[in-house]
Parts: C-alpha cells; structure tokens; sequence
C-alpha cells in the first residue's frame, strides 16, 4: 500500500501533542493544553474522514478543516510561548504544523483545480 505523507505526519503529530499535553498537565497548565489537545489531535482525524471522503467536495472540505485546525494549534503554541505561562521551548512543534499547514494548503489547492 502506498504510504500516505501526510496521514503519517498528522499522526505522528497527534502524539506529540498527546505528549506536550501531560508535559503541560504536570506543570499545571490547564486551559491552554486542553484547547491545544484538542486542536493538534483533531487534525488526523480530519484528514481520516477527508480519506474516506465520499466525493470530491467532501474530501476537500474535510482538509480545509484540517488545515484550520492546523493553524489552530499553531494559535495554541504561539500563546504558549508568548505568554510564558511555562518555560518550554515548543519550536519544534511550531516547525511541525507549519509543515503540516503548508502540505495541506498544497493538497486543498491541489484538489481544488
């Protein structure tokens, strides 16, 4: 079966924010890590549901709204980092859902033509 790039980075994604959830968790942040959790694992399941699309428009609005909650998370992140509710260093998950935003921008034009 061919490998699909951006099922595999949303996944792998989703993990690492699973991960800096209970990071945030155990430093008692609270509000933030929830939305953020939210966000960041909602973005694979979008793009699962945009796979077993059932027609062209659907598979397209389905990645649409994976990329919102893409840059969803990127919101999260930034407001983590400026905020400095904790002092982590969250630039490669920053760097990661840039990634992501940018394959899904791609795909959504892409599929749109």
């Amino acid at each position: 079966m061919k490998e699909n790039v951006i099922k595999e980075k949303s996944f792998k994604f989703a993990i690492l924010i699973i991960n800096l959830y209970q990071i945030l968790q155990s430093k008692n942040e609270f509000i933030i890590s929830k939305q953020l959790l939210r966000s960041g694992t909602s973005i694979g399941a979008n793009i699962e549901e945009a796979l077993a699309g059932c027609s062209k428009k659907d598979f397209i609005n389905k990645m649409c709204i994976a990329s919102k909650e893409a840059r969803e998370t990127n919101y999260w992140l930034k407001l983590l980092t400026e905020s400095k509710l904790v002092d982590l260093n969250v630039k490669i998950y920053l760097d990661e859902s840039s990634s992501i935003i940018n394959i899904l921008t791609k795909i959504v034009k892409s599929s749109s033509n």
